[in-house]
């Protein structure tokens, strides 16, 4: 994870190798220059309970994977499975693309920016479940 820039807004709270840090009262920026440190913002976390989609579940392996409680070795296959179950339905070039991204960060053990990509399909996951509620 070397070269991660966090940039963190003012009170916003991260999670460093198991330890919930809280910003102060204005906007900081860390660069964190540790590899393989286990980092997750909390706003961007899912709660176990809320991991009740597809996407929702993959993106929850990826956050397990960041703040520590499960080792990538153990994830990997889990992740590249949903991904690629994801790719069934998920068809659309923009959604392949994310996946794609996301697949290739998996490899390379970039779990923070596959999580990023992974929740950039959540907005279409939540339009495609809505027009089939309907």
């Amino acid at each position: 994870m070397s070269g991660l820039v966090l940039k963190l807004s003012p009170k916003e709270r991260v999670l460093i190798n198991g330890a919930v840090i809280e910003n102060g009262d204005r906007r900081s920026r860390l660069s964190i220059v540790t590899p393989d440190a286990n980092i997750l913002r909390l706003r961007d976390a899912i709660h176990p309970q809320e991991a009740n989609t597809p996407v929702r579940r993959v993106c929850y392996i990826a956050q397990l994977v960041l703040s520590g409680d499960v080792a990538k070795e153990d994830a990997r296959l889990q992740l590249l499975r949903g991904i690629e179950q994801l790719s069934q339905v998920l068809t659309d070039v923009d959604s392949r693309d994310l996946l794609s991204l996301a697949t290739s960060a998996v490899l390379e053990d970039q779990h923070y920016l596959a999580l990023k990509q992974l929740r950039a399909l959540l907005p279409r996951e939540e339009r495609l479940l809505g027009a089939r509620l309907s």
